[in-house]
């Protein structure tokens, strides 16, 4: 049976309510900057209270400040994801401002680049802690939180590198190809208390961590695309925005790759 379309009107304020954070709490790590402050600041204009969490304190405070101005709401808490205490920290501060958790972004990241031959233990150990065992530890903390929510959604940002061959960057590919695999392992695991978890790949971002890559790095990574040019980090908003509404409630364990076309050939 085919069942009548609503009104237009109707089924556009529909459509667009389905994209509504509003009501809904977000942490985003490396939240003060590049694509994290983009998601961050695209989360709050659609009505969610936002948490911005980055090691620098001053550029926390300056991202909420910026948002709350705008007519959004923010609060800053300065994390660094390496540490498992602050983790907890992070956590407590957003239940104690907003109540409870509905959505983590997994953002903040460590780029760090060691080629084959020149790796060293602490160099890994380093990428391993800010890339895979703080995001994997942070959803824990907020599991309890995720689990009471009804729109629980968690999201993690990693590299469309993990689809080629990561040379001279495999360090951070590495790290970031097992939370790819941490994503479908956590959809798998959670997805009984309601709670999807996915992920972002992005390709070419214009953010600091690529400026602050050699040029001829960011020429050869725009190269490889078929879309020639970086992406603004705003263009990591709207399949953000999919995945943490109830627009992207039939999506989990999924990783979007959002790469100028870099994979695709």
């Amino acid at each position: 049976m085919v069942r009548p379309m609503q009104p237009v009107d109707q089924h556009r304020d529909a459509l667009l309510a389905s994209f509504d954070l509003g009501g809904r709490v977000a942490i985003v790590t490396g939240g003060s900057r590049g694509i994290g402050r983009a998601i961050a600041e695209g989360f709050a204009a659609v009505g969610a209270s936002v948490v911005i969490a980055s090691r620098k304190a001053e550029a926390c405070e300056a991202t909420a400040t910026a948002i709350n101005e705008a007519g959004g709401t923010a609060i800053a808490v300065p994390t660094h994801v390496g540490d498992p205490a602050q983790l907890a920290d992070l956590v407590a501060a957003t239940v104690e401002a907003f109540g409870g958790i509905d959505i983590v972004v997994n953002n903040a990241a460590n780029p760090l680049a060691q080629p084959v031959g020149a790796m060293t233990a602490e160099g890994m150990a380093k990428s391993w802690e800010a890339n895979v065992r703080g995001p994997v530890l942070l959803v824990q903390e907020a599991l309890p939180h995720l689990r009471a929510s009804h729109h629980a959604s968690v999201i993690n940002i990693t590299t469309a590198g993990v689809y080629t061959n990561a040379g001279y960057v495999s360090l951070y590919v590495a790290a970031k190809s097992a939370m790819t695999a941490m994503t479908r392992s956590m959809a798998t695991e959670l997805a009984a208390d309601g709670i999807r978890v996915n992920a972002i790949a992005p390709g070419t971002v214009g953010t600091d961590m690529v400026f602050n890559t050699p040029e001829e790095f960011q020429q050869a990574a725009v190269d490889s695309q078929l879309i020639k040019r970086m992406a603004e980090p705003t263009e990591m908003v709207p399949p953000a925005l999919l995945l943490a509404s109830d627009a992207g409630s039939f999506m989990t364990g999924h990783t979007v790759i959002v790469d100028g076309g870099m994979t695709v050939h």
